[in-house]
């Protein structure tokens, strides 16, 4: 201290160093702690909010139509028979890669010989979820995401001769519902 012991500590020429430093160099009050943790927890909230929608997004079945159909709604009450093309689809870019099973003679199939299901019956989820929201005699795309696909299982032959579907492979299939089964024309 620079101050005589008789002087005042608070004149410009007695302060000594370290309480300049105090005067300086303040420490955060508990307000500003709290106020600076409160908004950091609110940015993890909404992080973690805007990571959970995202993936939600990501699990979403999504059927895109080609042409639409002038039937009733498919429903889990009939089998209906259809022409499909599987595909693999890389998200990342909107690119889609045949996985090699079709329906379809013009996709590869060595006649066409369509594909009979009943929804909700022995089928991936999200098949039964996109067929559910189209309607007879439409053709559409359904992405369905490897969640409601096959998951972390690969399908089919890696080999060749047939098809394959590596896991965790988003699909998209180019399904048309040619109505119900015994009931439309070929």
């Amino acid at each position: 201290d620079r101050c005589p012991k008789n002087r005042n500590k608070n004149a410009d020429n007695c302060i000594s160093q370290r309480t300049r430093l105090k005067l300086t160099h303040k420490r955060p009050s508990k307000m500003a702690f709290s106020s600076s943790f409160f908004r950091l927890t609110v940015f993890l909230v909404l992080l973690a909010q805007i990571q959970f929608l995202s993936t939600v997004v990501a699990e979403e079945v999504r059927v895109e139509i080609i042409q639409p159909g002038n039937g009733p709604p498919i429903t889990t009450s009939h089998r209906y028979t259809s022409h499909v093309t599987l595909y693999i689809e890389n998200t990342s870019n909107g690119s889609k890669t045949k996985a090699g099973w079709s329906t379809r003679q013009s996709d590869g199939a060595t006649t066409d010989q369509p594909f009979t299901f009943q929804p909700g019956v022995n089928l991936i989820e999200g098949w039964t979820e996109g067929v559910l929201q189209m309607n007879e005699g439409e053709r559409s795309w359904l992405h369905v995401p490897a969640e409601k696909g096959y998951g972390e299982r690969p399908m089919g032959n890696p080999n060749g001769g047939g098809f394959y579907i590596p896991g965790n492979s988003d699909l998209v299939f180019d399904i048309e519902i040619l109505g119900k089964e015994g009931e439309q024309e070929l």
